[in-house]
Protein backbone atom coordinates (compact mmCIF):
# COMPACT_ATOMS: atom_id res chain seq x y z
CA UNK A 1 0.00 0.00 0.00
CA UNK A 2 1.50 3.18 -0.93
CA UNK A 3 2.11 6.02 1.59
CA UNK A 4 0.01 9.29 0.28
CA UNK A 5 3.29 12.04 -0.48
CA UNK A 6 1.54 15.18 1.48
CA UNK A 7 1.42 14.00 5.22
CA UNK A 8 -0.45 16.41 7.11
CA UNK A 9 0.81 17.13 11.06
CA UNK A 10 -0.78 18.73 13.68
CA UNK A 11 2.42 20.14 15.40
CA UNK A 12 3.63 21.20 11.81
CA UNK A 13 0.48 23.08 11.72
CA UNK A 14 0.16 24.56 15.37
CA UNK A 15 4.10 25.72 14.59
CA UNK A 16 3.41 27.85 11.73
CA UNK A 17 0.34 29.58 13.63
CA UNK A 18 2.12 30.28 15.99
CA UNK A 19 5.22 31.53 13.74
CA UNK A 20 2.96 33.62 11.97
CA UNK A 21 1.87 35.38 14.77
CA UNK A 22 4.60 36.31 16.40
CA UNK A 23 5.45 37.79 12.93
CA UNK A 24 2.59 40.21 12.91
CA UNK A 25 3.33 41.04 16.51
CA UNK A 26 6.93 41.85 16.33
CA UNK A 27 6.27 43.50 13.08
CA UNK A 28 3.10 45.79 14.60
CA UNK A 29 5.74 46.40 17.64
CA UNK A 30 8.37 47.61 15.58
CA UNK A 31 5.86 49.53 13.02
CA UNK A 32 4.53 51.16 16.47
CA UNK A 33 8.05 52.33 17.81
CA UNK A 34 8.21 54.20 15.14
CA UNK A 35 10.25 51.43 12.28
CA UNK A 36 8.05 51.55 9.17
CA UNK A 37 7.96 50.05 5.86
CA UNK A 38 10.83 47.24 5.34
CA UNK A 39 12.14 47.61 8.72
CA UNK A 40 9.30 46.88 10.37
CA UNK A 41 9.28 43.41 8.36
CA UNK A 42 12.99 42.73 9.09
CA UNK A 43 12.69 42.50 13.42
CA UNK A 44 10.66 39.53 13.16
CA UNK A 45 13.29 37.96 10.61
CA UNK A 46 15.91 39.35 13.29
CA UNK A 47 14.11 37.62 16.29
CA UNK A 48 13.13 34.23 14.82
CA UNK A 49 16.60 33.82 12.99
CA UNK A 50 18.33 34.36 16.64
CA UNK A 51 16.11 31.96 17.77
CA UNK A 52 16.67 29.42 15.59
CA UNK A 53 20.40 30.07 15.21
CA UNK A 54 20.86 29.69 19.10
CA UNK A 55 18.65 26.11 19.04
CA UNK A 56 20.01 24.61 16.26
CA UNK A 57 23.86 25.67 18.64
CA UNK A 58 22.09 23.50 21.46
CA UNK A 59 21.08 21.10 19.36
CA UNK A 60 24.97 20.37 17.57
CA UNK A 61 27.37 21.02 20.18
CA UNK A 62 25.14 19.91 23.33
CA UNK A 63 24.05 22.64 26.31
CA UNK A 64 26.40 25.80 26.75
CA UNK A 65 25.68 28.64 28.56
CA UNK A 66 26.36 30.90 25.43
CA UNK A 67 23.82 29.15 23.15
CA UNK A 68 20.87 29.07 26.39
CA UNK A 69 21.70 32.82 26.72
CA UNK A 70 20.72 33.93 23.20
CA UNK A 71 18.01 31.57 23.42
CA UNK A 72 16.81 32.92 26.21
CA UNK A 73 17.34 36.76 25.04
CA UNK A 74 15.86 36.01 21.51
CA UNK A 75 12.49 34.17 23.39
CA UNK A 76 11.95 37.14 25.24
CA UNK A 77 11.83 39.30 22.76
CA UNK A 78 9.13 37.41 21.05
CA UNK A 79 7.26 37.03 24.13
CA UNK A 80 7.36 40.21 24.55
CA UNK A 81 5.93 41.47 21.48
CA UNK A 82 3.14 38.85 21.96
CA UNK A 83 2.30 40.36 25.44
CA UNK A 84 2.63 44.36 24.16
CA UNK A 85 0.24 43.79 21.56
CA UNK A 86 -2.05 42.75 24.06
CA UNK A 87 -3.10 45.99 24.96
CA UNK A 88 -1.30 46.13 28.08
CA UNK A 89 0.63 49.05 26.31
CA UNK A 90 -0.59 51.94 24.47
CA UNK A 91 1.37 51.56 20.53
CA UNK A 92 0.05 54.88 19.41
CA UNK A 93 2.08 56.45 22.08
CA UNK A 94 5.01 53.54 22.57
CA UNK A 95 7.01 54.97 26.37
CA UNK A 96 10.16 55.74 25.40
CA UNK A 97 12.28 52.47 26.41
CA UNK A 98 10.31 50.53 23.80
CA UNK A 99 11.64 52.95 21.36
CA UNK A 100 14.81 52.44 22.63
CA UNK A 101 15.01 48.61 23.12
CA UNK A 102 13.79 48.22 18.97
CA UNK A 103 16.42 50.78 17.99
CA UNK A 104 19.31 48.86 19.56
CA UNK A 105 17.67 45.70 18.64
CA UNK A 106 19.61 44.92 15.18
CA UNK A 107 22.97 45.51 16.62
CA UNK A 108 22.28 42.85 19.58
CA UNK A 109 21.14 40.26 17.41
CA UNK A 110 24.55 41.13 15.13
CA UNK A 111 26.21 40.39 18.21
CA UNK A 112 24.35 37.07 19.34
CA UNK A 113 24.57 35.57 15.50
CA UNK A 114 28.25 36.14 14.96
CA UNK A 115 29.05 34.94 18.77
CA UNK A 116 26.81 31.85 17.92
CA UNK A 117 29.11 31.47 14.40
CA UNK A 118 32.44 31.81 15.50
CA UNK A 119 32.63 30.86 19.06
CA UNK A 120 33.12 27.90 20.39
CA UNK A 121 31.08 28.49 23.88
CA UNK A 122 31.76 26.39 27.02
CA UNK A 123 30.05 23.86 26.69
CA UNK A 124 28.17 21.91 30.19
CA UNK A 125 30.47 19.00 31.01
CA UNK A 126 28.51 15.76 31.17
CA UNK A 127 29.80 12.89 33.51
CA UNK A 128 31.51 10.00 31.52
CA UNK A 129 29.32 7.00 31.82
CA UNK A 130 30.56 3.89 34.37
CA UNK A 131 33.14 1.73 33.14
CA UNK A 132 31.99 -1.37 32.20
CA UNK A 133 32.93 -4.04 35.38
CA UNK A 134 35.36 -6.20 33.97
CA UNK A 135 34.74 -9.87 33.22
CA UNK A 136 35.73 -12.39 35.78
CA UNK A 137 37.99 -15.11 34.41
CA UNK A 138 37.71 -18.56 35.46
CA UNK A 139 40.23 -20.39 37.01
CA UNK A 140 41.80 -23.51 34.53
CA UNK A 141 40.83 -26.66 36.29
CA UNK A 142 41.61 -29.06 33.37
CA UNK A 143 43.55 -32.14 35.19
CA UNK A 144 46.63 -32.17 33.80
CA UNK A 145 47.20 -35.98 31.78
CA UNK A 146 50.86 -35.79 32.56
CA UNK A 147 51.48 -38.85 35.44
CA UNK A 148 53.09 -37.76 39.02
CA UNK A 149 56.44 -38.29 39.54
CA UNK A 150 57.20 -41.27 42.01
CA UNK A 151 58.99 -40.69 44.96
CA UNK A 152 62.90 -41.36 45.08
CA UNK A 153 63.49 -44.56 47.35
CA UNK A 154 65.25 -43.42 50.43
CA UNK A 155 68.66 -45.01 51.10
CA UNK A 156 69.90 -46.98 54.27
CA UNK A 157 71.30 -42.94 55.95
CA UNK A 158 68.01 -41.48 55.65
CA UNK A 159 65.95 -44.25 56.02
CA UNK A 160 67.67 -44.84 59.53
CA UNK A 161 66.16 -42.73 61.94
CA UNK A 162 69.28 -40.22 63.55
CA UNK A 163 69.76 -41.41 67.51
CA UNK A 164 69.29 -38.74 69.75
CA UNK A 165 71.64 -39.14 72.84
CA UNK A 166 69.95 -39.67 75.86
CA UNK A 167 70.01 -36.93 78.38
CA UNK A 168 72.58 -37.99 81.53
CA UNK A 169 69.87 -39.23 84.52
CA UNK A 170 72.70 -37.90 87.29
CA UNK A 171 71.73 -34.00 87.93
CA UNK A 172 74.25 -31.67 88.14
CA UNK A 173 74.82 -30.23 91.68
CA UNK A 174 74.36 -26.04 91.50
CA UNK A 175 77.08 -23.45 91.89
CA UNK A 176 77.66 -22.74 95.50
CA UNK A 177 79.23 -19.49 96.01
CA UNK A 178 81.85 -18.73 98.28
CA UNK A 179 80.54 -16.45 100.93
CA UNK A 180 77.68 -18.98 101.78
CA UNK A 181 79.76 -21.81 102.11
CA UNK A 182 81.27 -19.05 105.15
CA UNK A 183 78.48 -18.21 106.08
CA UNK A 184 77.01 -22.18 106.50
CA UNK A 185 80.26 -22.98 108.37
CA UNK A 186 79.24 -20.49 110.93
CA UNK A 187 75.41 -21.67 111.06
CA UNK A 188 76.94 -25.26 111.66
CA UNK A 189 79.76 -23.96 114.11
CA UNK A 190 76.88 -22.41 116.10
CA UNK A 191 74.83 -25.35 116.02
CA UNK A 192 77.05 -27.43 116.97
CA UNK A 193 78.55 -25.65 120.05
CA UNK A 194 74.83 -24.95 121.14
CA UNK A 195 73.29 -28.91 120.53
CA UNK A 196 76.82 -30.76 120.94
CA UNK A 197 76.05 -32.46 117.28
CA UNK A 198 76.30 -31.59 113.82
CA UNK A 199 73.77 -30.13 111.50
CA UNK A 200 71.57 -32.03 109.58
CA UNK A 201 70.67 -30.86 105.91
CA UNK A 202 67.36 -30.22 106.64
CA UNK A 203 68.08 -27.84 109.83
CA UNK A 204 71.29 -26.49 107.75
CA UNK A 205 68.39 -25.98 104.70
CA UNK A 206 66.06 -23.88 107.42
CA UNK A 207 68.88 -22.25 108.65
CA UNK A 208 69.91 -20.54 105.55
CA UNK A 209 66.73 -20.61 103.31
CA UNK A 210 67.82 -22.28 100.25
CA UNK A 211 66.29 -24.75 98.18
CA UNK A 212 66.72 -28.42 98.53
CA UNK A 213 69.33 -28.84 95.80
CA UNK A 214 71.27 -26.23 97.13
CA UNK A 215 70.90 -27.38 100.68
CA UNK A 216 72.44 -30.06 99.55
CA UNK A 217 75.51 -28.90 97.91
CA UNK A 218 76.50 -27.09 101.09
CA UNK A 219 76.45 -29.60 103.03
CA UNK A 220 79.08 -31.83 100.99
CA UNK A 221 81.20 -29.40 100.67
CA UNK A 222 80.77 -28.81 104.71
CA UNK A 223 81.86 -32.41 105.25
Amino acid sequence: MARPALRVDAVLIQAVIAGALSFAHLHDLADAAGQDGWKAWAYPISVDLLLVAAWRRLRSDGPSRLAWCWFVIALVASLGANVATAGFLDLAHPPAWLRFGIAGWPALAFLGGTLLAHSTGDRVPVPPAPAAPAPEVEPDITPDPRPLPEPAPLTAAEDTPALIPAADPTPTAPPVPAALVDHARKVAADHHARTGSRIDTETLRARLGVPPQLADAIAAQLT
